[in-house]
């Protein structure tokens, strides 16, 4: 099926002809979908602590953190261009005949428009759109009472204007202090200021982002860098990296051959936020917090952001301290005693939610502690878990394995099997999602880093129907970063207020309450 012409294009790419190969299966077998054992539930898999416990644990965080490397791992490549949606559609079709303007006053589907105008003073943005629009030669508030909307929105999308219908999420105007205003790439530095500081006051944070917005991105961190280092007494450390190529995953046509180009070339696609393992993989740090660049509050709701994020850290390094403990008894002790044996089986069973498979009884005992060995040497993660109140995202459940092992996995619609009218009713249980809101250990008990290609369990992509130059072909996504990617992980959920899940996905979302000023 591969030509040598194919071959060539996979070297260029950094992709290696099995790996395309195994995609291609995939295509034809499709992937398994994942089973569900129950969705989890406030002390079932899903910690709830008092105020006096998470006190205790933000503490323990704060005392002992800056002996650490702890960084901020900020997915920050997609572009902003979903976010406007909308409005790119309303400039593709509005005429501004007076049909156009009476279906926009009282159609439903157009009131994000009507709301987008009715309060773009209110945007932190307001003020470069309205000098941006000057340019045209008319006043912006003019211009909206004249209803030459499409104007406006082109001076907002259009790299002649603004350009934010083509810039990234972390390079727009999010939030108003005053005068001024701060981008998603500045919030993250005033964040990573407060709970990711070292004993030397060193913020590490590593951006990753996409070529063609890098030097963007980059200047722009380097111009506002130095007025966070002097309010806070940090020295920033900022990193960047990109999505690899060699991540990018064939795409097929409907018999399932690879899908040409007009030139006959292969198409392939990004692989999804699954292939930033790669990215997260090359990190040297102790403990690395991830939060996407969308998920940021101004200053007067940070509190509650700054004292979870601490909780997740006082939890993962008093369970890994524990884990730790365990492995260098089971790694070094000559006699190992049954009930110590039991106390740690207990512990993974009851505290870390892995529960051993029927036939772990009948084993052997060196052969029980090398199964104890295999699941708590591994990199942690504890993630921070809330309340679904209607947002999109995977849930945390319980789940089983093919071995007969059940533990803890956060699962996405797309890895459950709807026609299953049991799973879909078990997905729906879920009372909680995750708002990707993750500590990750990423060392083991001898202080090395872990591989974390051994921990994806890589039957969990899934794939999905696109069209290209008007045909369709099939598309696949690697396992996700915080699904399959880490399905091999010990994982910790507790849940978080909800206050602390503040996504943009929508212009009109920066319209809320939790992004405007006092």
């Amino acid at each position: 099926m591969l030509s040598e012409q194919d071959i060539k294009q996979l070297k260029a790419h950094g992709i290696k002809r099995e790996t395309v190969e195994e995609q291609l299966r995939n295509f034809q077998e499709g992937f398994p979908y994942i089973n569900i054992v129950k969705a989890t539930t406030i002390n079932d898999g899903l910690l709830q602590l008092s105020d006096e416990l998470t006190d205790q644990y933000v503490g323990e965080y704060e005392e002992d953190a800056p002996r650490y490397k702890v960084m901020k791992f900020v997915p920050a490549s997609g572009a902003a261009s979903r976010m406007f949606k909308d409005l790119f559609s309303f400039t593709d079709t509005y005429k501004g005949t007076d049909e156009d303007y009476q279906k926009l006053t009282t159609d439903k589907k157009h009131e994000p428009i009507v709301g987008f105008f009715k309060r773009v003073n209110d945007f932190a943005f307001y003020d470069d759109l309205k000098t941006a629009h000057e340019r045209s030669g008319k006043g912006l508030n003019e211009a909206i009472l004249q209803r030459e909307y499409v104007p406006v929105m082109q001076t907002l999308l259009n790299d002649e204007g603004l350009g934010y219908g083509s810039l990234p999420k972390g390079l727009l105007k999010f939030h108003r202090y005053g005068q001024e205003s701060r981008t998603p790439v500045e919030e993250h530095l005033v964040e990573g200021a407060n709970y990711c500081r070292s004993a030397d006051n060193k913020v590490y944070i590593h951006f990753t982002v996409s070529p063609e917005h890098k030097t963007r991105f980059v200047q722009h961190v380097e111009e506002v860098k130095p007025k966070y280092e002097q309010q806070f007494g940090v020295t920033y450390d900022i990193t960047y990296s990109e999505q690899k190529p060699s991540t990018d995953v064939i795409a097929v046509d409907m018999n399932n051959e690879p899908f040409r180009n007009e030139d006959g070339s292969m198409l392939f696609r990004p692989g999804g936020h699954g292939a930033l393992i790669e990215n997260l993989n090359e990190l040297d740090a102790d403990m690395v917090f991830i939060k996407n660049i969308d998920n940021v509050v101004p200053d007067r709701l940070k509190d509650t952001t700054y004292r979870y994020k601490k909780l997740l850290g006082g939890l993962l390094l008093s369970y890994q301290q524990r884990i730790f403990d365990y492995l260098n008894y089971l790694d070094r002790a000559e006699d190992l005693f049954s009930d110590k044996v039991e106390e740690i089986r207990h512990f993974v069973e009851n505290q870390l939610c892995v529960i051993s498979p029927a036939v772990f009884a009948s084993l052997q005992d060196d052969e029980k502690v090398a199964w104890l060995i295999s699941k708590l040497d591994r990199p942690i993660r504890v993630c921070g878990i809330v309340k679904n109140e209607g947002e999109p995202g995977g849930g945390p459940f319980w789940v089983s394995s093919e071995d007969g092992t059940t533990s803890l996995q956060i699962v996405e619609s797309a890895q459950v099997n709807m026609q299953d009218a049991e799973q879909t009713r078990l997905y729906k249980d879920a009372t909680h999602f995750s708002p990707t809101d993750i500590l990750c250990g990423l060392k083991d008990h001898d202080g090395k880093k872990f591989d974390l290609h051994r921990y994806v369990d890589p039957s969990t992509g899934f794939i999905t129907k696109k069209f290209k130059d008007g045909r369709e072909l099939k598309a696949q996504e690697l396992p996700g970063l915080w699904n399959g990617s880490m399905a091999e992980w010990t994982t910790i959920f507790v849940e978080v207020p909800v206050e602390t899940f503040n996504p943009v996905k929508t212009v009109n979302d920066l319209l809320r309450e939790q992004h405007q000023e006092a």
